[in-house]
């Protein structure tokens, strides 16, 4: 019998779902452990399996973007969140939207009908519980509002500083959209240093952006959301509404700065701090923000430097477990210290459906494979899977959940103008993940394909 005949999936979202349905087509047997309709997050109230809590929409489908080629790699992957989206697809342009009520039936019934699969609605309060203990690994999929007393727990089975509740990111902008007549590079003091993009302001633009900030359209905020205003996650626009020169003696601070174009210290400074080895994507530093995404848009766009910004990623603050993946993790996403048990989905750092959908497929593949003890290869950096999963790995000083995107893939290494580059990087990423579900099809047909 295999060492990993019985696995336990603790939730019933779109990861625990995707990691369950790929383990039972390897003849795994699973029970998933699902609190609804026992017990409800403050988010959820449909008791169906894969909940669509925010949008309905699964991004854009066109072939060129990144969240689309990673569809289309879940796709040959044999995805059932792709199949179940695609059964209940709605109008949506150039984006792949569902109806959620049916898309939730889908998932349900797909996994109610598997006769590999068990499911209890039972609340898993401990990864110690004794529900766990006759598995031979568990997957923890609980998505990000994990129950305090679940995260309670895993933040005991790791060092809890590795451990995050809320998300307070800032907007990340293209490097080629940079206007480099206006940003200079430097950090405070070291002008040497290329980590850092500067936007210096003088004092009417300082001003003209503290108040877009506070006039700017925000998001609303959920309820159970209301609780994330301390210190250290407060949005930018909270921030600009303390007082006048609240930003510039902050976040915005120009002190150690000299403007190159006017050789003076500037009234007030925007830095944008390297995203990626490539040095592709920049963060706007200390910009986290509930502005709505067309508010991002245009109010980000007064800072001298980013008038022509292209965003590959808008700034939020909101509830959001988990983990410090680089820190916590293996490369097959088990806990460093407690092997037999993976997480699954947004807990690892991703971010959205799309991205935790297919971490969670990828685990389930990956635990199919070992199952059977097969060897199976991970994707290339190059594919958008691989590079997601990359991104779980790779250390960071301020490690962050990450959408897919190209810069998480290697540069291409070669020239090309900028309206060329995102085919470019689609071409490459399908060419790559092509050959390589060619050299692992072996390994894939015998475990789970």
């Amino acid at each position: 019998m295999s060492e990993l005949s019985k696995i336990a999936i603790i939730g019933g979202g779109l990861a625990g779902c995707e990691c369950a349905r790929k383990l039972s087509h390897a003849g795994v047997a699973v029970t998933i452990f699902e609190m609804k309709p026992e017990k409800y997050s403050p988010a959820h109230s449909y008791e169906g399996l894969a909940e669509l809590v925010c949008s309905n929409s699964f991004r854009s489908d066109q072939p060129d973007a990144a969240v689309g080629i990673l569809k289309q790699e879940m796709r040959e992957m044999d995805s059932l969140v792709l199949e179940a989206a695609e059964a209940t697809r709605v109008p949506a342009g150039k984006a792949l939207a569902v109806n959620r009520e049916l898309f939730s039936n889908y998932i349900t019934k797909a996994i109610t009908e598997d006769e590999n699969i068990t499911l209890v609605h039972k609340e898993i309060t401990s990864l110690d519980a004794e529900e766990l203990a006759e598995f031979d690994a568990v997957v923890l999929a609980a998505g990000p509002l994990a129950s305090d007393a679940l995260s309670e727990s895993l933040a005991q089975a790791i060092d809890a500083t590795h451990l995050y509740f809320y998300d307070a990111i800032a907007p990340i902008v293209t490097a080629d959209s940079i206007n480099m007549d206006i940003a200079f590079w430097g950090s405070r003091y070291n002008p040497e240093d290329t980590d850092y993009l500067n936007c210096a302001l003088n004092e009417e633009e300082y001003h003209a952006l503290r108040e877009a900030l506070i006039a700017g359209e925000k998001a609303p905020t959920k309820d159970f959301e209301k609780e994330i205003h301390f210190e250290g996650c407060m949005p930018i626009e909270a921030l600009a509404e303390r007082g006048e020169m609240t930003l510039a003696f902050g976040s915005f601070k120009p002190v150690g700065f000299t403007d190159p174009r006017t050789g003076e210290r500037p009234f007030a400074l925007v830095q944008l701090r390297t995203e990626n080895l490539n040095k592709t994507m920049f963060n706007l530093v200390g910009c986290q923000t509930k502005l709505k995404y067309k508010e991002q848009d245009r109010i980000f766009r007064m800072i001298p430097g980013l008038e022509n910004a292209e965003f590959v990623r808008y700034g939020s603050v909101h509830r959001n477990t988990y983990v410090n993946a680089p820190e916590t993790l293996t490369t097959e996403l088990a806990l460093k210290n407690r092997p037999n048990i993976y997480l699954a989905g947004q807990i690892t750092g991703v971010e959205g459906y799309v991205e935790s959908a297919a971490c969670g497929l990828w685990v389930g593949t990956l635990l199919a494979a070992k199952a059977k003890k097969l060897q199976l290869s991970e994707p290339p950096a190059e594919t958008c899977l691989g590079g997601l999963l990359a991104h779980l790995r790779t250390e960071q000083k301020n490690f962050q959940p990450a959408n897919v995107q190209f810069g998480l893939t290697p540069a291409l290494n070669r020239k090309a103008r900028k309206k060329e580059r995102k085919a470019l990087y689609a071409q490459r990423a399908r060419e790559t993940f092509t050959a390589w579900l060619e050299e692992q099809k072996e390994t894939l047909d015998d475990c789970c394909l």
